[in-house]
C-alpha cells in the first residue's frame, strides 16, 4: 500500500517537488513541464537523450538524469504516458543544438504522444528520432517484436544510449546504437503481489496466496500465467529458461544482466534469487558484464521482480559500462567533457495570433458546447471507479483516474475560454490531452479539437454541420490511432454513434433526438466489446482475460455521448 501521500490526484506533482528538492546538483526542473534536464542545462553540440513514461517507476525516469546516461526525464500521471505537450516542452528544453533521441517503453499512450512531440520539435528546427523498448517476452511472440512491451530492459537501452551521446556520437550514431541494444534485450517477470494506487484501499490485481503471476507488465497490469509458489532455485530456472531461449544467433557469450525488483521485493530476497540466477547462466556460458540487482524500474509497491538480458558486443559493452552519475545510478568516475548551452524555453516565444472574429452564431454554439464539456466532466467524475475496476482487469487501472483529470481540465479551459465553438472545443480538446496524458488524454483531445474545427468560429452551427464535423473527426481519430474496429477501443462505439447519427439525421431527426438516440446505439456497442479480444493497447498481452469485460474506453465513450445528448436534447434545435 501506498502510505505517505497528500492528495492523491497531485501525487506526481508532490514526486516532482521533492525529487527537485533532493538532487539539485543533478537536475533542473524544467518550467511550466512535469520534467527535468541536467543541472548547468543541455552540453553544447551533444544529442540529448530524453526518456519518459509514466511516473510510479523510479528510478526510472528522472531518477537516471546525469553524467553518462540521460539527459532529461518527462513524466507523466502515475502509470500513465507524458502529454505530447509535456514531453515537446521538455524536449526544447533538452536541446543541445545536435539533435534529441526520445525513447520510452512501447506502450499505445506513449508512442501516440511521444509521436506528436516529435513532429512539433521538428518543425522548430530540432532533428528528433524516437527508439521505442521492446524486451518484453511475455507481451509478444520473437517474429513480432515491434508488439512487446517495455518493461525493466528500458534501463540497459537508455543507458547503453546515454553513454553514446555522452562519448560524442551524432544522431544518427545514437539512434543506431540504442537500437541495436533494444534488439539484443529480452526481459521476464513474475509477480506476488499487485500493487496499490496512492489513495486506494486495494491492489490493481491480487495473486492468489501460494501462487505466483509470469508475464507481469509494470503498470499494475497481472501476468499472463499462474504457477505454484516454487524455492529461489526453481523460479531462477524458470526466469533464466525464458530468457535464454530469445538468445539472438551469432551473439557472444557476454552479456548485461539485470535482476530488477519492482518495489515490494527486498534486496535480501534479490540477492537469494540472482545467487541461482548467476549459477544458471554460467552454467549456460554466460560472461555477465557488471551486472545490477535491485530496484531499477519498478511499479511503485508491486510485489515481484524480472530478469533481463542484454547480448553485448564490443561496442555495446563500452557504452554499458561506461562511468554515469546520476541520482539513482553511479558507475565509475563520469566527468561531464560538454560545455552547456543555453536552454531553449520551453514553449516559444511568438507573437499571439489575432483571434478570429467569432459569429454570434458560434458564439451561442460555444456556450452549449461548454454545457456539453461540463456534462462530459460531470458524468466521468461520476463513474470514474467504475472505469478504473474495468481497466484493471486486463490493463493498469488508471483509466477513470485519467479520464477524470482530463474532462476536469477539459471543463475548465472550455470554460474560461472565450469566442466561438472552434475556440472553446479546441482548448477544451487542448487541456484534456495536457492533464490526463496516455492514451484516452490524447485521443480525446483530438476528437474534440477536430470537431471544433470542423464546426469553425464564424459558420452558422447546422445539424448537418455538426454530422459532418463529428464524422471528420472521427475519422481523422482512427487515422492517428491506427486502431481499427474490432480491436476493442473505443472506435468500436464510436463508428457506431457516428453511423447512427447520421442516419437519424437523414430521416428527419433534430440534433438532440438523433444524438440521444445514437448514443443508445453506442452504449450498446460498447456492451458488446465484451466478446472481443484486444489486439492493440495495454490489454492485449492479457487478452484473454479481458474476454467477457467490455472495453473501458468504449464504456466511457458511450457514458459520455449520452450525457452530451441531454444537453443538445435541451438546446436551441438547429436548423
Amino acid at each position: 500500500m501506498t502510505h505517505v501521500h497528500n492528495d492523491p490526484a497531485d501525487f506526481k506533482d508532490q514526486i516532482l517537488r521533492g525529487f527537485a528538492a533532493a538532487y539539485p546538483a543533478h537536475v533542473e526542473r524544467v518550467e511550466g513541464a512535469s520534467g527535468f534536464v541536467r543541472a548547468g542545462g543541455p552540453g553544447e553540440g551533444k544529442v540529448s537523450l530524453l526518456v519518459g513514461g509514466g511516473s510510479g517507476h523510479y528510478p526510472s525516469y528522472n531518477g537516471v538524469v546525469g553524467t553518462g546516461f540521460a539527459d532529461a526525464a518527462v513524466l507523466g500521471d502515475l502509470f500513465a504516458s507524458p502529454s505530447a505537450e509535456q514531453v515537446y516542452r521538455v524536449g526544447r528544453a533538452a536541446d543541445g543544438g545536435a539533435g534529441v533521441v526520445l525513447s520510452f517503453g512501447n506502450y499505445a499512450g506513449d508512442r501516440l504522444n511521444f509521436a506528436v512531440a516529435a513532429d512539433r520539435l521538428r518543425a522548430d528546427g530540432i532533428d528528433t528520432r524516437i527508439v521505442y523498448v521492446t524486451d518484453d517476452i511475455a507481451s509478444g511472440p520473437a517474429d513480432q517484436r515491434d508488439q512487446r512491451r517495455g518493461i525493466a530492459g528500458t534501463f540497459t537501452v537508455y543507458k547503453i544510449g546515454g553513454a553514446a551521446a555522452e562519448a560524442g556520437l551524432d544522431l544518427d550514431g545514437v539512434e543506431r546504437v540504442m537500437r541495436a541494444a533494444n534488439a539484443v534485450t529480452s526481459s521476464f517477470g513474475v509477480a506476488f503481489d499487485g500493487c496499490t494506487m496512492p489513495g486506494a484501499d486495494a491492489p490493481l490485481f491480487h495473486v492468489e496466496p501460494g501462487q505466483m503471476d509470469f508475464g507481469l507488465g509494470i503498470h499494475g497490469e497481472p501476468g499472463i500465467s499462474s504457477a505454484p509458489w516454487m524455492p529461489a532455485s526453481e523460479l531462477a530456472a524458470q526466469l533464466v529458461e525464458k530468457v535464454l531461449a530469445e538468445r539472438p544467433d551469432g551473439v557472444s557469450g557476454r552479456a548485461a544482466v539485470l535482476l530488477n525488483g519492482l518495489g515490494a521485493t527486498k534486496y535480501e530476497e534479490l540477492f537469494v534469487l540472482f545467487g541461482d540466477v548467476a549459477a544458471l547462466l554460467a552454467d549456460a556460458g554466460v560472461e555477465l558484464v557488471a551486472p545490477e540487482v535491485g530496484e531499477l524500474v519498478t511499479s511503485l509497491d508491486m510485489a515481484g521482480c524480472s530478469l533481463s538480458v542484454t547480448w553485448l558486443d564490443a561496442e555495446l559493452e563500452g557504452y554499458w559500462t561506461a562511468p554515469a552519475d546520476t541520482p539513482a545510478f553511479k558507475r565509475g568516475n563520469a566527468v561531464r567533457t560538454q560545455r552547456s548551452t543555453p536552454r531553449r524555453r520551453a514553449v516559444p516565444e511568438s507573437e499571439a495570433d489575432a483571434a478570429e472574429e467569432a459569429s454570434e452564431a458560434s458564439v451561442a454554439a460555444a456556450a452549449v458546447a461548454r454545457r456539453a464539456v461540463a456534462a462530459l466532466q460531470a458524468v466521468v467524475e461520476e463513474h470514474k471507479e467504475q472505469l478504473g475496476q474495468l481497466d484493471a482487469v486486463a490493463g493498469d487501472g488508471d483509466h477513470g483516474i485519467g479520464m477524470s483529470r482530463g474532462a476536469t481540465a477539459a471543463a475548465e479551459a472550455a470554460e474560461q475560454s472565450r469566442g466561438g465553438v472552434q475556440t472553446v472545443l479546441s482548448a477544451a480538446g487542448a487541456a484534456f490531452g495536457d492533464r490526463a496524458g496516455g492514451t484516452s488524454g490524447i485521443l480525446w483531445g483530438v476528437l474534440l479539437d477536430g470537431i471544433g474545427q470542423g464546426l469553425g468560429n464564424t459558420e452558422e452551427v447546422t445539424t448537418a454541420r455538426a454530422v459532418e464535423a463529428v464524422r471528420a473527426a472521427v475519422q481523422k481519430l482512427q487515422t492517428f490511432s491506427k486502431a481499427e474496429l474490432g480491436d476493442k477501443t473505443m472506435l468500436d462505439a464510436l463508428f457506431p454513434f457516428v453511423d447512427a447519427l447520421e442516419a437519424e439525421v437523414q430521416g428527419g431527426a433534430a440534433l438532440g433526438p438523433a444524438w440521444r438516440r445514437a448514443a443508445e446505439v453506442a452504449v450498446r456497442a460498447a456492451d458488446e466489446t465484451a466478446a472481443l479480444t484486444p489486439r492493440i493497447g495495454r490489454a492485449r498481452p492479457l487478452a484473454e482475460r479481458s474476454v467477457g469485460t467490455p472495453d473501458p474506453g468504449a464504456v466511457s465513450l458511450g457514458m459520455i455521448v449520452s450525457a452530451v445528448g441531454v444537453v443538445l436534447d435541451e438546446a436551441p434545435s438547429a436548423s
